[in-house]
């Protein structure tokens, strides 16, 4: 097995959320052009093909079946099924209660890692945990009426993302990350495809909205919002996989609340909402999280 590399994840972690972030700012401006099956079939087909050539001249050996092919089917269900999640969440509530139960994803690959896989959590690394869901809490500071059914949604998205990443570091830590993004676009596609087929036996007054609604046609601005969304994905695939095959879970789960951060900058940039006072609180504590979980 081989020995971590705790810059390189952390470097990569850092990227990947903020891609991820982006395209979900993306996702949640757009709810009200496509449907939730057209993005996850139309996404993933312009990324496959990137995917499998990139491979093809990169690196043809990694280019096979997973040898751990049960455990890369369970944990591409398992993201697939997060997205699911938090994505139908979006056009409910607001992006700040989303995003604040979402991240308290991080508290539970800390309690995972110590569960499942025995990981050795010290009271420093708690303190940290801590100190950075406080931090998303002063940046976001989810009212009240943002909580309905839907806020639950991003909550266990979190619960998923957590169960996968744990599953991509004791399960699938030797696969080549390119095999794991595609097959994650794999799965996206296929259950992209069963829900299409579902929904169209439907009769057309139930099919509406972002989940059961027709697919409207896409012009030039809507292909290259896919493209955007596809980049996204590719990095947020590869990227999850090089940061969790390549530093423990609780460490790199600190990190991931980078995702915050930018979380305000897109809220700068495309919903006008500019942070304050506690909101620059916020963000410090997150930084400070992010230190002291590397001294633990």
């Amino acid at each position: 097995m081989r020995a971590d590399n705790l810059p390189l994840a952390v470097s990569v972690i850092i990227f990947t959320v903020f891609a991820l972030s982006l395209g979900d700012a993306l996702i949640k401006l757009s709810s009200n052009n496509f449907v939730l099956w057209q993005i996850f079939i139309v996404r993933s087909a312009i990324a496959i093909p990137c995917l499998v050539i990139y491979m093809a001249f990169s690196s043809p050996a990694s280019f096979r079946m997973p040898a751990s092919l049960l455990w890369t089917i369970v944990r591409s269900l398992l993201l697939v099924t997060m997205w699911i999640s938090y994505y139908i969440a979006l056009p409910h509530i607001q992006l700040s209660a989303a995003a604040a139960a979402y991240y308290t994803l991080p508290i539970f690959i800390t309690l995972f890692s110590a569960v499942l896989t025995g990981d050795n959590v010290k009271r420093l690394g708690w303190v940290a945990v801590a100190l950075g869901f406080v931090g998303v809490l002063l940046i976001l500071k989810p009212n009240s009426d943002d909580f309905n059914w839907y806020a639950l949604l991003p909550l266990l998205a979190a619960v998923l993302y957590a169960l996968a990443m744990i599953l991509t570091r004791t399960k699938c830590r030797e696969e080549p990350p390119l095999v794991l993004a595609l097959a994650l676009n794999i799965a996206f596609i296929v259950v992209g495809v069963i829900a299409a087929v579902f929904i169209m036996s439907l009769v057309d007054e139930t099919r509406q909205g972002f989940v059961l609604g027709f697919w409207p046609q896409m012009g030039l601005q809507q292909w290259l919002s896919m493209s955007l969304l596809a980049i996204a994905v590719l990095i947020g695939s590869v990227g999850t996989v090089i940061a969790y095959q390549n530093a423990p879970s609780s460490v790199i789960g600190i990190f991931d609340f980078a995702y915050v951060g930018f979380a305000v900058l897109w809220s700068i940039v495309f919903f006008a909402e500019f942070p304050d006072a506690l909101s620059v609180i916020g963000i410090a504590l997150i930084v400070l999280s992010g230190i002291l979980s590397l001294r633990q």
